[in-house]
């Protein structure tokens, strides 16, 4: 009876073993694999946002990142700024809608990219399609201002979306015033 004991202790103590060795290997595969595939797809990442930002700044060369401005990228061509790609958020009709606007050295919207929403399908997530966007190109803070009626100064809403619209619109201007206020400051 008590060697019975004993192999009984023994075959825990062989599986506590081999367990803990288990997990131990599986730890060193798992920090391994994360070692070699975290620089490329930091590498990745980097390569994925300079794609967005070349979407709404086709002209650009490059871009820099803005030391003390989280998220913000200078647009380069010949080595000049041209334009400015800052993030924009606004609270949408579901919940925050995130994007990232591209807006002149002059203060104009040129595009803007939706990132994230919660909008509705079919109605609020029309504001990032190209007919809606368009509206925004070439205009300043000052004619950022939704309507319900057409006209070119301003921002038509989305037939059943106006809160988006609004949410969209008012995420843009406070971007294009924020580059106006940060190129205002660099002209000191």
């Amino acid at each position: 009876m008590a060697h019975d004991a004993h192999e009984q202790n023994d075959s825990v103590f062989k599986v506590g073993i081999n367990l803990t060795l288990a997990c131990l290997l599986s730890s060193a595969v798992i920090a391994g694999t994360y070692a070699i595939t975290a620089p490329i797809a930091a590498k990745t990442r980097i390569q994925l946002d300079n794609q967005a930002r070349k979407a709404l700044v086709a002209d650009a060369q490059d871009f820099k990142e803005i030391d003390g401005k989280k998220g913000w990228f200078a647009a380069l061509k010949d080595g000049k700024v041209i334009a400015y790609v800052v993030p924009a958020e606004s609270k949408g009709y579901a919940g925050a809608i995130n994007m990232l606007a591209a807006v002149s050295v002059d203060g104009k919207v040129i595009d803007y990219a939706i990132l994230s929403h919660k909008e509705t399908p079919g109605l609020g997530d029309k504001a990032e399609k190209p007919a809606f966007r368009k509206q925004f190109a070439g205009k300043t803070a000052e004619t950022l201002e939704v309507v319900k009626v057409p006209t070119d100064k301003n921002i038509q809403a989305l037939t059943g979306a106006t809160i988006t619209s609004r949410a969209v619109t008012k995420g843009i201007k406070e971007a294009v015033e924020e580059v106006n206020a940060f190129t205002a400051n660099q002209s000191k």
